[in-house]
């Protein structure tokens, strides 16, 4: 029986050095498994920071040249509002010389008038 033993025994010892040698592979392997992950979730995580970084800028950019937009657009504003004035004041000009026009036009027309019955009436 003792030798019954001792050869089960030792298929023991060499059964538990077996999952002990597994375990070891596991664990290495997990550790492994887990400096992988490791090293992939902090290359998403640059990737992700680098990406807020890109957008941080183009919105900063975007802002910006609505600022100039906005700047362009107050001052094409201020150019119409200008020429409008300039507008307005040109037509109260003109407005005003087509009315002495007018006048001169009745005027001479009535000169013209008046010497033709002159006229009409020296005959």
């Amino acid at each position: 029986m003792s030798a019954e033993t001792g050869a089960g025994g030792d298929s023991l010892e060499s059964q538990i050095r077996e999952a002990e040698r597994r375990l070891e592979e596991a664990a290495t392997l997990a550790v492994e498994a887990e400096k992988r992950a490791e090293e992939e979730i902090n290359a998403l995580e640059a990737d992700l920071e680098r990406e807020r970084g890109e957008k941080e800028k183009a919105l900063a950019a975007a802002e910006e040249r609505l600022s100039e937009i906005e700047t362009q657009v107050e001052a094409a504003e201020k150019r119409v509002e200008a020429a409008e004035r300039r507008a307005d004041v040109a037509e109260g000009t003109v407005a005003d010389e087509l009315a002495r026009t007018r006048e001169s036009a009745a005027s001479w027309l009535r000169g013209q008038l008046d010497s033709l019955r002159r006229e009409a009436e020296g005959r």
